[in-house]
């Protein structure tokens, strides 16, 4: 051994004993890396935009859906898993975003939410699942900032189409009350009257095959958003949720170019999950229907029953399937980091267990709402080093997808009720 290699050894060995380059003091690296998120700012210009609001769209991890699932958490230690630890951190995660509107999904201990968010400012309104699980959506606002003036609830299962469940609320900005330090509604240019804006929020089905039903939840949704919209004075729409969709899917194309030929798609893989495998990610962009080759054989595979087409198009004898909001993304309209997204713009995760690492959360709006910052997500290695979620920062399996949009001004706003 010369003196060099010698030199070179000690060197090599101080540095895999160095306390910096510790198992632990790795691990503390990456639980800090991981409690960062930042804002992205649109680039656009927004000067014709007003009245800004934050909205965020949540699966929090049902207390019983964690416990029932066991193997989707084998890496997390189970005091990341105690609900009253999860739901402080929840807490603490939504003030620090000064959110206006809130809609969580996996919603099963409300009281626990409504006491704690109460405290914040907010007020909610919360519908349980049909069925024996004990799990559904709710819907906070903040209530120095906007009223409720209207609420609707879908049943699924009233529709032939599992036990879901999903929220519609009218809300309307309340400038007459003392205005929030947290969530300012008219932080941009004062407007002349209250705005009102319809906000959906669904937990859609998770169950990879039955892409009939996911895509016959996700078109009621849109139907019913769209009729109280108009019944409204054709007032601006969010909608947010789970909708257990990968943003490669046909499910995603339906919401982002209002039609769906879906003849052209599988029934077994409308949403796309089937092709996530664990930590595997699509950056991809999707297809035109034009640009799809299909020969006989496969379009035989992909023959839809007359009672599928039904539920997935509310009528026998249709495969054209179109709805009438012009949505778009919030975070497709606001570009990131390729760390975080997509080709199309979209979050490259948003859950993380040990089953799947993908994205399936999103917020939608209509064209008469314009984004101006979208909360990043954690980069995919980041995650990866974390383990999984929960974590000691994040209280759930999800993370939060969150927005800041404005109105434009051109957006009427409306004085009496319909």
């Amino acid at each position: 051994m010369n003196s060099r290699s010698g030199a070179n050894m000690v060197r090599r060995k101080r540095w895999r004993h160095s306390p910096e380059n510790s198992p632990s003091k790795r691990r503390r690296r990456s639980q800090s890396e991981c409690r960062s998120r930042r804002w992205i700012i649109s680039s656009k210009d927004s000067s014709n935009c007003t009245d800004k609001i934050v909205v965020v769209s949540y699966n929090i991890l049902g207390v019983e859906n964690a416990s029932n699932h066991p193997d989707l958490y084998s890496n997390i230690p189970h005091r990341f898993l105690e609900w009253d630890k999860r739901k402080r951190l929840i807490l603490e995660e939504i003030n620090n975003y000064n959110a206006s509107i809130l809609c969580f999904q996996e919603v099963d201990h409300f009281n626990d939410l409504d006491n704690l968010f109460k405290n914040s400012g907010f007020k909610g309104t919360y519908k349980a699942r049909t069925g024996e699980a004990k799990d559904g959506c709710a819907v906070f606002w903040k209530d120095e900032l906007f009223n409720l003036l209207h609420q609707e609830d879908i049943e699924f299962q009233r529709f032939g189409m599992r036990n879901n469940v999903a929220q519609l609320c009218i809300l309307e900005g309340n400038h007459d009350k003392k205005e929030s330090n947290a969530c300012n509604l008219t932080t941009m240019e004062p407007s002349t009257g209250k705005r009102r804006f319809v906000v959906g929020n669904i937990h859609v089905l998770f169950n990879p095959n039955r892409g009939d039903i996911k895509l016959g939840q996700v078109r009621l949704l849109l139907d019913k958003a769209y009729k109280l919209s108009q019944e409204w004075g054709n007032i601006p729409v969010i909608i947010a949720g789970d909708l257990n969709s990968v943003p490669q899917s046909a499910i995603y194309k339906f919401l982002s170019s209002s039609k769906l030929d879906i003849q052209l798609h599988d029934r077994r893989n409308m949403s796309g999950q089937l092709e996530i495998q664990s930590n595997r990610l699509f950056r991809s962009q999707i297809r035109d229907d034009a640009s799809i080759s299909m020969t006989l054989s496969r379009q035989l595979l992909y023959r839809w029953s007359v009672e599928e087409l039904r539920i997935a198009t509310g009528a026998k004898g249709i495969t054209q399937l179109q709805h009438q909001l012009k949505l778009r993304s919030a975070y497709s309209g606001v570009p990131g980091d390729h760390r975080t997204r997509d080709d199309i713009g979209e979050p490259l995760a948003t859950s993380y267990h040990s089953k799947f690492m993908g994205t399936v959360d999103y917020i939608w709006h209509s064209d008469d709402l314009v984004p101006l910052r979208v909360l990043e997500t954690l980069p995919i290695d980041i995650l990866r080093r974390s383990g999984g979620l929960p974590s000691e920062k994040w209280g759930s399996d999800h993370l939060a997808v969150v927005c800041e949009l404005a109105f434009r001004k051109q957006q009427q706003c409306l004085r009496s009720e319909p």
